[in-house]
């Protein structure tokens, strides 16, 4: 993470500005001591399509015992 000074940042903003789209973060100083940091921002969430997770999960094959028994029998396996 860099850190620059308030003057330098005004004077180089849309530099800066592509720096943090490319993954860096920087700090932004006022006589010494950080004031600000520039993060790219989260993208947006991809929304769930309801009707292609009810066909997939229609499709998978019933299991013949519980998630819990699966997890406790992988779990006793390991010990011996």
């Amino acid at each position: 993470m860099d850190v620059i000074n308030l003057a330098d940042a005004k004077a180089h903003l849309s530099e800066l500005v592509d720096r943090v789209e490319a993954g860096d973060s920087i700090d932004i100083s006022r006589r010494g001591k950080p004031v600000a940091r520039l993060t790219a921002v989260a993208g947006p969430r991809k929304p769930i399509d309801v009707a292609q997770l009810r066909s997939l999960t229609a499709a998978m094959s019933p299991q013949s015992r519980s998630a819990a028994d699966l997890v406790r029998s992988m779990r006793d396996a390991d010990r011996y």
